[in-house]
């Protein structure tokens, strides 16, 4: 059988005849998605759809492995961490607490003043390390760092609340920082333990299977429950993921490859460049080849050359291995001038590379890089080239709702149970007055702990363009003032306590009160004004 008829078989079997006018078969109609898994593309793309919790219980060690060795190599990724780590916790998250006071019979005003009280006393505790930190290391702030770059690396946080009340101490509540890798990845359906963790009929997580280290450096699992018999949390758990999901993964497994080829362009283009530097002389030339490495040689070589029965040719490879052998180059003389014979032409080459197409493909690359971790290309790498105010102020406020998502789903559930476990111990000890004590306290833990975490205001481009903007909001009635000092990163009962205390001082040395600028709809002057548009569009 010939080829085309092989062909023409294949090509029957794989497109089933259909009946057409005049006895001529034709190709049966259909219409399916993905081209019914033919074509180039769909052929050989047969991705098996399993559980989310199988695919990160078998890459969840490859991958935190290689994001750790990432971040310990590159440049790039290293100082985008830290920028992230800044932009989502700065010096750590301020609890700001919001007791559902009529739940447990407090007045609005008296759980007003609960609340400035808690928010100072937990402040206290926080930035001691030998308070909050069992190791007595690092302030709660240092910990939220250090929990988030634990997330980023193995998409994981994990840390036990311990009680431990040293006698130079008031508190008992600590907070140790395990790495997740510390949690076995053993999974036993029949006790319900799924990579291990250990969960209930509803899949509810109610113990972990745990690895610590022996006297002698071995491995040894161990359980720990979730939660004591009151309630109280002993391990923190938080992972972000899919239905189903006892773990997490890290949020840059999916930009792993182009790290890997990032790192790979600028190796391979700087080994070029370096190449094309060390041959950065050639010779043009219908002579043999002895005869043109013998022009190249002083007469004294020559001579030593002939002395020691050597060729031309093996005198240029002995030239090049003590090249390579030594870290400088020696060329003897101040210069050397080699006349060539006629016919030979002598040309120094300059290095062309990295290519005009290295600087955009390897910001392509950054730029998704930038979007992993959740951060604009500008704030990642520093570069400001051809960026607009407009450009700048709609990259960033797109970007901090993924930092603002981050604090809320990542961050507050870390703090939030280390800080109920602490004013649990403060009403127990009765240094915190509460209704019903701590009876009432564990009876309505739920409303007396509820708590906002706030951090750091979404960075501008132009603070004076915000300021314009929360003064229109405000001539409108549609903003308040406790809605531009949550914009700002500030509390307005803190801003409205620091002023009053200005005031009184204002008062007691004879200052006059600060003018109210624009109160009366002036505000900076219509050139200003104009100037500032019309530099709307310039590059930053």
């Amino acid at each position: 059988m010939s080829v085309i008829a092989k062909l023409k078989d294949l090509l029957a079997e794989a497109l089933p005849p259909a009946a057409g006018p005049e006895g001529m078969n034709l190709p049966r109609p259909s219409g399916k998605y993905m081209r019914g898994g033919r074509g180039v593309t769909f052929a050989g793309w047969k991705p098996t759809l399993r559980e989310a919790q199988d695919d990160i219980g078998e890459a969840w060690d490859d991958a935190a492995a290689r994001v750790n060795d990432l971040l310990h190599n590159s440049g790039w990724l290293a100082g985008a961490l830290e920028q992230c780590v800044a932009n989502t916790v700065g010096t750590g998250l301020q609890l700001k607490a919001l007791p559902e006071n009529e739940t447990f019979g407090m007045t609005p005003v008296e759980a007003s003043d609960w609340a400035k009280t808690v928010e100072r006393r937990f402040e206290l505790w926080a930035r001691n390390a030998q308070e909050c930190d069992i190791q007595g290391l690092r302030t709660f702030g240092q910990m939220q760092a250090a929990a988030f770059r634990s997330w980023i690396i193995t998409g994981e946080i994990l840390a036990e609340l311990p009680w431990r009340k040293r006698p130079w101490n008031r508190y008992g509540t600590k907070v140790r920082l395990l790495p997740p890798q510390r949690l076995s990845r053993k999974t036993e359906s029949m006790r319900r333990l799924i990579n291990g963790v250990y969960t209930d009929a509803d899949g509810m997580p109610v113990g972990y299977r745990a690895i610590r280290k022996d006297l002698f450096k071995h491995d040894v699992e161990y359980d720990v429950r979730a939660r004591d018999a009151a309630g109280r949390p002993r391990v923190i758990h938080i992972f972000e993921g899919a239905p189903g999901t006892h773990r997490g993964i890290s949020p840059l497994v999916p930009a792993l490859q182009v790290a890997r080829q990032f790192d790979q362009l600028a190796d391979a283009t700087l080994m070029a460049a370096i190449v094309q530097t060390l041959f950065a002389v050639t010779i043009t030339s219908d002579e043999p080849t002895e005869q043109v490495l013998q022009g190249l040689l002083t007469p004294q070589e020559q001579a030593q050359m002939l002395a020691q029965g050597i060729s031309p040719m093996e005198a240029y490879i002995e030239m090049v291995a003590g090249y390579y052998d030594g870290s400088t180059l020696d060329v003897g003389i101040n210069g050397r001038l080699a006349h060539l014979f006629p016919g030979q032409e002598l040309k120094f080459h300059t290095s062309n590379h990295p290519s005009s197409d290295y600087a955009a493909f390897s910001m392509h690359l950054l730029r998704e890089l930038a979007r992993c971790l959740g951060l604009t290309y500008e704030s990642a790498t520093g570069d400001n080239v051809g960026a607009t105010y407009s450009s700048l102020q709609a990259a960033t406020t797109e970007i901090f709702a993924i930092t603002k998502a981050r604090r809320r789903n990542i961050m507050a559930p870390f703090c939030q149970p280390i800080y109920e476990a602490w004013l649990e111990e403060e009403i127990e000890a009765g240094s915190l007055p509460f209704p019903g004590g701590i009876a009432g306290f564990l009876a309505n833990r739920t409303a007396a702990c509820r708590a906002e975490w706030r951090g750091d205001p979404r960075p501008q481009a132009d603070d004076l363009k915000k300021a314009k903007a929360h003064e229109v909001w405000k001539r409108l009635g549609v903003m308040s003032d406790a809605m531009i000092c949550t914009d700002l990163g500030a509390d307005v009962d803190d801003v409205y306590q620091q002023l009053a205390q200005e005031q009184a001082l204002r008062a007691e040395y004879g200052l006059p009160e600060p003018q109210m600028m624009g109160a009366q709809g002036g505000g900076p002057s219509a050139a200003t004004d104009g100037q500032d548009d019309a530099g709307d569009e310039a590059e930053v």
